[in-house]
């Protein structure tokens, strides 16, 4: 039996459908600095709701606007419309014996809290002559890097997700 859809000529399969508002869009991409050194890769698709998910680079998804599954695009962001310049506040150097000794490595990250009650991530950047230095800034900020994404898959959002501003993705990665 012919789906109805198919026969008034707006059926779209998920291959065809171009990237608008409103619609999730699964991703791949790789992160590269100014020398062209590899700072971040997924090979796993990452997904987002176009238009509606403030955590995706306004220049990434202006570039993205109109694609369609297979498609690739390049783009540079400089600190500002990236990662952020670095912000020398965001740093702080003790001395190692006021620190914990699980958090006396490089890499070692550490959640801090204020009177407020938000909350900072800090990661151990270095530690030498007895001591250490945290950092809460973006491991990426004050660099300009270029993002190359590939367009892997776009459908409509759900009333949920639009709802929650979130796509749906269950355990097994196949988006809902």
């Amino acid at each position: 039996m012919m789906n109805p859809m198919m026969n008034s000529g707006s059926f779209m399969t998920m291959t065809d459908q171009q990237i608008e508002k409103n619609k999730v869009v699964s991703i791949t991409y790789s992160i590269r600095d100014d020398g062209g050194d590899l700072l971040e890769q997924s090979d796993l698709p990452i997904s987002y709701i176009h238009g509606l998910d403030k955590r995706m680079f306004a220049k990434i998804e202006h570039e993205l606007e109109g694609r369609k599954v297979g498609d690739a695009i390049e783009v540079k962001l400089s600190p500002k419309e990236g990662f952020g310049e670095h912000d020398s506040d965001l740093s702080f150097t003790d001395m190692i014996e006021n620190i914990p000794a699980e958090y006396r490595q490089i890499g070692a990250e550490a959640m801090f809290q204020n009177e407020d009650g938000e909350t900072i991530t800090m990661t151990v950047v270095s530690v030498k002559d007895g001591q250490i230095t945290l950092d809460g800034n973006h491991p990426f900020a004050g660099k300009t890097v270029t993002f190359s994404v590939k367009v892997v898959e776009v459908r409509q959002a759900s009333p949920e997700e639009l709802q929650t501003g979130e796509a749906v993705v269950d355990i097994s990665g196949s988006l809902h």
